[in-house]
């Protein structure tokens, strides 16, 4: 039986993932902590959270911080999640940066997915721009990151159940997909547009990585953070990005109370943020 967990060591848990992560977890998510970490402690035939804790403050267990985050994370995605900003991407945004590159000299478009889980959305941008004939003569370089190893595992083997690929169009569904008895594998052609790596929003060391984008999805991941840790966040995308860059977040999303550093764009009634 799962030992319960204390206010105390609720709170000092809590203040554990968000210096590691960014991750906010309020008191009323006391619960969820408990749920989660539960299972492990069970796995590990620890006696109480705190044991676990303990672990974490004093191990140096880097694989154990790796299954912490896999545990608090919530990897809810599938392919052409809010598509009116897909459309977006491959239409007037495609244009505007084909033409902005071009007047720097540049050949490549750069698209980094910053929360990209179990990949579907990095991959339907690059099926997307795979159809695309109006990326040429430009080359499209496509990155994906995300804090869990687990998804990431995921994500490179590229093989999907029906709930995430139930809104792919027909016609990409039968080009780019394999059905094995409900199981969807990706096209190889596909998978390799995409790099994948292990990036932690909140370690701007691990931010530094990744420049010069063009534009940065990070849709529906700022609702996990508080505001000093989404202005932290926000501000290492800012980086990430070229000059006049632009970040895509979620529809329900907005940067209104974090920062001024980007300007809010309406296209075709998609809001998306410019790179001051």
């Amino acid at each position: 039986m799962t030992p319960a967990l204390t206010e105390e060591v609720f709170r000092q848990l809590r203040d554990f993932i968000y210096e590691k992560s960014g991750i906010f977890i309020p008191d009323n998510k006391k619960y969820f902590l408990e749920n989660r970490l539960g299972r492990r402690i069970q796995e590990k035939n620890l006696k109480s959270y705190d044991d676990y804790l303990y672990i974490l403050k004093y191990g140096n267990d880097k694989p154990e911080y790796n299954k912490l985050f896999d545990m608090v994370t919530t990897n809810e995605t599938f392919f052409f999640r809010e598509p009116l900003q897909f459309e977006l991407l491959t239409g007037e945004l495609l244009t505007r940066l084909k033409a902005e590159n071009t007047k720097s000299g540049r050949k490549d478009i750069k698209i980094w997915s910053a929360a990209s889980s179990t990949g579907e959305e990095a991959y339907t941008v690059a099926i997307l721009l795979n159809e695309s004939m109006d990326i040429k003569p430009f080359t499209a370089d496509i990155y994906a990151s995300d804090i869990s190893d687990s998804v990431l595992a995921s994500a490179k083997n590229a093989l999907y159940g029906s709930y995430s690929i139930r809104n792919v169009p027909e016609q990409y569904l039968k080009k780019y997909f394999t059905d094995n008895n409900q199981q969807y594998q990706l096209s190889p052609a596909i998978k390799k547009m995409v790099k994948f790596s292990k990036v932690n929003l909140f370690e701007e060391k691990d931010v530094k990585a990744l420049r010069g984008m063009d534009v940065v999805f990070c849709r529906n991941v700022l609702i996990y953070f508080d505001d000093k840790a989404k202005q932290k966040v926000v501000s290492h995308l800012y980086d990430a990005l070229r000059p006049g860059g632009y970040l895509i977040i979620g529809t329900s999303e907005s940067l209104h109370s974090v920062t001024r550093a980007f300007r809010p764009v309406v296209i075709n009634k998609v809001i998306i943020y410019q790179k001051v």
